[in-house]
């Protein structure tokens, strides 16, 4: 009976696929790249507020992790937060806030935890630090009192920058939360949509994720990953999962090689048709000009 185990089957160091973070599989596409120095520069221009929206699975919160491990303390104060329901307050977005740019004993009276929280911003403003608040599952914040309080951070500054940079990361649907307060959809300096991969990188992908498990040979024939891209729609979420199935199932039918036959023995056993994604996405690149201004920046 072959071991369920496929990493020791396929001479595997680490699973190859997990969606669970991990820094060491980060795969730096030139879409992640482009969007991380376009975040960079609304963070270092002091733009104040910054969204990143892309549909499930496409890698936000990859990149809402990989930004805010990236932000040196020595030059950033700043805080992630993850918004795991729709029922959360304005009250405890504002404390939780204050709490992770250093606020020790955050008042339980607003106008005395904003003005604890200004006196924050202007001590790390003094240190020639930024202030920098990253909001993960944005689209969770569904009420107009949330977006006014956010409103309201923004206007947290002294003559000439902001003292508070807000980077909100969501699906699509984001950008109707932001029309519950017209005023503060009005602030939102710069968006990035991140789209899902093409067929080429989903190719790319795969083979990286591979070598840091340091995997002995490619195991996935050229025509299988095609298919996996078909049916996974360039999702990375969904080509971690189809993967992953689908090499348990290559060792399981004792292969050495996922071959397209597999592929669609692991999509169909997972539900997936590929008819519904969004595949074969043809982006064209930013300008010339806009790439020019980001590299001369030197934001990474």
């Amino acid at each position: 009976m072959v071991s369920l185990n496929y990493l020791e089957y396929f001479g595997l160091e680490r699973e190859p696929f997990s969606n669970a973070p991990d820094e060491r599989f980060f795969f730096s596409s030139n879409r992640h790249t482009h969007a991380l120095k376009k975040l960079h520069y609304a963070i270092d221009s002091s733009k104040g507020l910054a969204m990143l929206v892309g549909g499930i699975g496409t890698g936000k919160t990859t990149l809402a992790r990989r930004l805010f491990d990236r932000l040196p303390a020595e030059r950033y104060e700043s805080a992630l937060l993850v918004m795991v329901h729709s029922g959360i307050t304005p009250e405890w977005i504002l404390t939780r806030i204050a709490l992770q740019l250093g606020v020790s004993t955050p008042a339980e009276d607003r106008l005395v935890l904003l003005r604890q929280l200004y006196e924050r911003l202007l001590q790390i403003d003094q240190q020639g630090r930024q202030a920098v608040v990253l909001i993960d599952e944005a689209q969770m914040l569904q009420s107009r009192e949330i977006m006014e309080e956010f409103r309201g951070l923004l206007n947290l500054e002294i003559p000439g920058r902001k003292l508070l940079n807000i980077l909100f990361f969501g699906l699509p649907e984001l950008d109707e939360n932001l029309r519950l307060d017209p005023p503060l959809a009005q602030r939102v300096a710069l968006r990035c949509h991140l789209r899902s991969f093409t067929a080429d990188m989903t190719e790319a992908y795969i083979k990286h994720r591979l070598q840091v498990a340091n995997a002995p040979c490619m195991l996935f024939e050229q025509q299988a990953i095609r298919q996996l891209y078909r049916y996974a729609g360039g999702i990375p979420r969904l080509i971690n999962t189809l993967c992953d199935n689908s090499l348990l199932e290559a060792a399981l039918q004792g292969c050495r090689r996922v071959t397209t036959e597999l592929v669609a023995q692991a999509a169909f056993d997972l539900g997936l048709s590929g008819e519904d994604l969004p595949i074969g996405e043809v982006v064209q690149s930013e300008s010339e000009e806009i790439e020019s201004l980001l590299d001369r920046l030197e934001v990474r």
